[in-house]
């Protein structure tokens, strides 16, 4: 029976026409092979299973061939060849850095770079994952690799380029890897299918190429598991139950369901997902790419950005012309909201179906609400003094005839010098009473100064404005100590001495939403009473309740608390309160000089 292997090493590219999705690097690397200008340190970076140990094989092999092809590519009969591959050339070294990361492993590896090739013009040092080697590993590393022997080469690979010292990246020629594409990745598919004898759907394939996530060796992987379990038959049912991913047909049905409206048969659909084992943020994540995808497909533009077969863009579109834009940005939006908060939610699966039903309803709200909540209407600031002025600039109506008429000047027009500065006067008065009786009881020197002008004045008056609060709501002390807070934490830099008292303070909830706030002295007192109209208006205000009235009081001699502040006093303390410190200080004898 022929020993099985893997598509990942059976189907492992030999040359550089077989290396796919990385045109670049590897027209790069051949031209630096057929003009003979190959540099002695190279870095590989990318992510897993893009082709980085399999393209330093290839040009290992490449610069050592006797005989090499006019595309720099390894003729495959010559001695160097033959001995690489049947895994006994000693011109390429393979190391590998996540296990040998130590100096000990570098000093070896410097004593093999001394010697020369056997065969062939270099030897070759492929060092893997080159990131795992330790801080002092690199410094012993750094002169060989910086004034290597005119026969040595060095291929560095890694998954992690930022944890690579700078020195080292200094001495090296750096290619980027870059992720597999999911076209390039079907194509590859389709090959080592055909040559497999299997038969397969182009939809199943692309399911495969999506789940590899820009990975060659994670498709070819995945392949081999499908086949497996499909005997050959590589189908798209096959592959989404062998894989356990949602299948595109939940999330066509869950849209349909929520442009009908249809809000009690998208929970029914959502807990048939769930209770299939589907995790709420996988879900979460796929309908999100769902509308991605729609929204892609409304513009030809954006069409190449689909990562879909054929057959489904077909669907997508359909689909599409039925969702409006507005609504899908909306939709997006909950769903990435959705996201971000799913890992904290203590209850997750509410979370996922608040987030569906939000989308649902979505459909009928405003912009502005970005399918959360309804947009609000914000109240214009300078409202109350824009009336008082349109009402001083109205002209008298009542004013008899006599006098409502304008002079005439010589050219027979109506002259208004005598009535504008009148009006302008009127509106000034009204402005400045309005003001006045919109200014807060109390206010610092700093403030009042800032009144003086016009445009400060106009602002303050809009700013404090107080809401007339009529209900009567219950609310509990910890209400209560929340808003205390809250008033002192918005109190202005010059009134900092009056939110750190207010800070310290703990007011009494008492009968009849009575509260009682007690103070040390009568300075005190006097400097409190002066703010209790503004805080007292703040309570109201924010805890719904006209029947809140504050009080500070005196507190009496024995309810003081007395602080020792001398050594003597606090030991007389000490002394007072522990019976074992006394018994203590009475067997020691401790005494204050």
């Amino acid at each position: 029976m022929e020993k099985y292997i893997v598509s990942a090493r059976k189907y492992r590219p030999m040359t550089w026409g077989s290396v796919v999705g990385q045109e670049a690097l590897t027209t790069t690397l051949r031209n630096a092979i057929t003009s003979g200008r190959s540099a002695h340190a190279y870095l590989f970076c990318g992510p897993r299973g893009v082709g980085k140990t399999t393209c330093a094989r290839i040009f290992a092999r490449s610069i050592n061939c006797l005989t090499p092809t006019a595309e720099g590519d390894a003729c495959g009969v010559c001695e160097s060849c033959k001995a690489f591959e049947e895994g006994r050339s000693y011109n390429i070294y393979e190391l590998d850095a996540a296990s040998n990361n130590s100096v000990e492993d570098i000093r070896l590896l410097n004593e093999q770079v001394r010697m020369q090739p056997q065969i062939g013009r270099y030897k070759v040092f492929i060092i893997d994952e080159v990131h795992m080697l330790s801080i002092a590993a690199f410094n012993a590393f750094l002169k060989t690799l910086e004034e290597p022997p005119a026969h040595a080469v060095f291929i560095l690979a890694t998954t992690e380029k930022h944890k690579i010292l700078p020195t080292i990246l200094s001495r090296c020629q750096i290619y980027d890897f870059n992720r597999m594409e999911i076209e390039g990745i079907v194509g590859h598919l389709k090959r080592v299918a055909e040559n497999e004898g299997y038969t397969y759907e182009e939809e199943a394939l692309g399911v495969i190429a999506r789940k590899a996530d820009g990975g060659m060796r994670d498709a070819l992987s995945i392949f081999d598991q499908v086949a497996g379990y499909a005997e050959g038959n590589i189908t798209y049912k096959k592959v989404i139950e062998d894989l356990n991913i949602l299948d595109y047909d939940y999330y066509f049905r869950l849209m349909d369901q929520i442009l009908e409206k249809k809000v009690p048969e998208v929970m029914v659909t959502l807990g048939e997902i769930l209770s299939k084992g589907f995790e709420g943020g996988h879900f979460i994540s796929g309908f999100a790419s769902h509308l991605r995808d729609l929204l892609m497909c409304r513009d030809e533009r954006t069409l190449p950005l689909m990562e879909v077969a054929e057959s489904v863009k077909e669907r997508y579109a359909a689909q599409a012309k039925r969702c409006d834009a507005k609504f899908l940005y909306r939709a997006l939006k909950l769903c990435n909201d959705c996201d971000l908060n799913y890992r904290a939610a203590s209850n997750k699966r509410l979370l996922v179906e608040l987030t569906m039903i939000q989308v649902a309803q979505a459909l009928d709200e405003d912009d502005a609400g970005c399918g959360r909540r309804p947009s609000k209407i914000l109240k214009p600031l300078f409202a109350a003094i824009k009336k008082v002025v349109d009402e001083a600039a109205k002209p008298q109506t009542s004013t008899p005839q006599s006098h409502a008429q304008p002079a005439t000047n010589s050219y027979g027009t109506a002259s208004a010098t005598g009535t504008a500065p009148a009006i302008a006067n009127t509106a000034s008065a009204s402005v400045h009473a309005a003001i006045k009786r919109m200014a807060p009881h109390s206010l610092s020197i700093k403030a009042k100064n800032r009144l003086q002008t016009p445009q400060v004045a106009t602002e303050v008056a809009a700013q404090s404005q107080v809401e007339v609060v009529t209900e009567v709501r219950p609310f509990e002390y910890s209400d209560l100590s929340f808003w205390w807070y809250r008033y002192a934490m918005q109190l202005p830099i010059e009134e900092n001495a009056v939110a750190g008292r207010l800070k310290n303070m703990r007011p009494v909830l008492m009968d009849g939403w009575r509260v009682e706030v007690p103070v040390e002295n009568e300075q005190v007192m006097k400097y409190m009473n002066e703010h209790l109209p503004r805080l007292q208006n703040f309570l109201r205000k924010n805890l719904r309740n006209v029947e809140i009235s504050l009080h500070f009081r005196m507190l009496k001699e024995s309810e003081i608390k007395r602080r020792a502040y001398s050594k003597r006093e606090q030991l007389a303390l000490m002394l007072e309160k522990s019976v074992g410190f006394r018994n203590l200080a009475k067997a020691l004898k401790l005494e204050l000089q």
